[in-house]
């Protein structure tokens, strides 16, 4: 059973990473990036007013998702379903995908001259932070899809043990307040398992989270009794958060968790109460934001490569990156889907 508002979330979830990864060329906080052409503090700002939620939102979002897979599938299928959309792309990927930006990283900053098939090979070979900023090893963005595979099986001896019939009850009655303070466990989590920044501990907290509490419409429209409270504590953290950074670059964890926390919960009462209805972004959604997510990365370091030495305005060159790579994501995600299902009306009528 799909809800409409959990695919409008995701896709605009996706969306956001052009401007995110666009902004991480210029972003000041010591992270590097595959292309980096100097720090910037209004565009580091931008992606510190957006990382605190995105991913959790998506991890979120997955967890409600499961919930609704699991009410039509048994655990096999569940673990098989898993197996082909998430691991076997994780792994192509990281073969395929991967290189690709390390090879861009290798060129912009060590003016490497070699070819990719040359590069491939140094690629499997060097094994530094996993960042892939300096051209070593690293699955890049397919962190994700690695993280969402692992907590969805670790999830599962949790998930039957606890039946989600068994504390649908109990997570009706749990008050908005309460609700409120489950940062605390997704920030505490924080700590555990976190390789860079990215924390498994927390993710498979905002997953469990999402499929026994924010799956549950009892609770979702007890959050939409406060939905203008929650925009509100929104908003007012967003700008708090651009004063703490802009001015004296605090970005701490609990502010961060706190923050991203209450921003998910606003996005999805808003989505639930304003994009809850099927539409053209929702079917476009459901067909292509995966397969965005997978080639967007290396399609926009590539336009970053080109960018910064065609054009000398920071603007410029932000427009370019983020335009052009998301015109040329969708189109690569639209071509491929286009021969795929060629090949696939070819084959059944052999």
């Amino acid at each position: 059973m799909r809800k409409p508002f959990v695919d409008n979330l995701r896709g605009m979830a996706v969306l956001l990473l052009f401007p995110v990864h666009t902004f991480m060329v210029w972003n000041d906080f010591g992270s590097g990036f595959y292309i980096w052409a100097g720090a910037d503090r209004y565009l580091s700002t931008c992606i510190v007013l957006i990382n605190p939620w995105l991913m959790p939102l998506l991890f979120v979002l997955a967890g409600i998702s499961a919930r609704y897979a699991l009410q039509t599938r048994t655990v096999k299928a569940f673990v098989v379903q898993r197996t082909r959309r998430l691991l076997l792309p994780f792994i192509v990927g990281t073969a395929v995908l991967a290189p690709l930006q390390t090879w861009y990283a290798r060129r912009y900053f060590d003016h490497y001259e070699g070819g990719i098939r040359a590069h491939w090979s140094w690629f499997f070979t060097h094994l530094t932070d996993l960042s892939g900023y300096d051209g070593a090893f690293t699955p890049g963005h397919l962190w994700f899809i690695l993280f969402l595979f692992l907590i969805s099986l670790a999830a599962l001896p949790v998930l039957q043990a606890i039946p989600y019939e068994k504390c649908s009850e109990f997570a009706q009655k749990i008050p908005v307040p309460a609700i409120l303070l489950l940062f605390i466990p997704v920030w505490l989590m924080y700590h555990l398992g976190n390789f860079n920044g990215f924390s498994i501990g927390k993710y498979f907290t905002l997953y469990l989270i999402g499929y026994y509490l924010l799956s549950n419409d009892t609770v979702t429209e007890k959050l939409e009794q406060h939905k203008n409270r929650l925009i509100w504590l929104w908003g007012i953290g967003t700008a708090v958060s651009a004063v703490l950074y802009g001015r004296f670059s605090y970005y701490g964890d609990v502010w961060v968790n706190l923050t991203g926390w209450i921003s998910v919960l606003a996005l999805l009462v808003l989505g639930k109460t304003v994009w809850n209805r099927r539409s053209g972004f929702t079917v476009f959604s459901e067909k292509c934001s995966y397969q965005i997510y997978l080639l967007h990365l290396p399609i926009l370091v590539a336009a970053a490569y080109h960018a910064a030495g065609r054009f000398h305005s920071v603007m410029a060159q932000v427009l370019a990156i983020w335009m052009g790579s998301l015109v040329l994501t969708v189109s690569a995600c639209l071509l491929l889907k286009r021969i795929f299902a060629v090949a696939a009306s070819r084959n059944r009528r052999v």
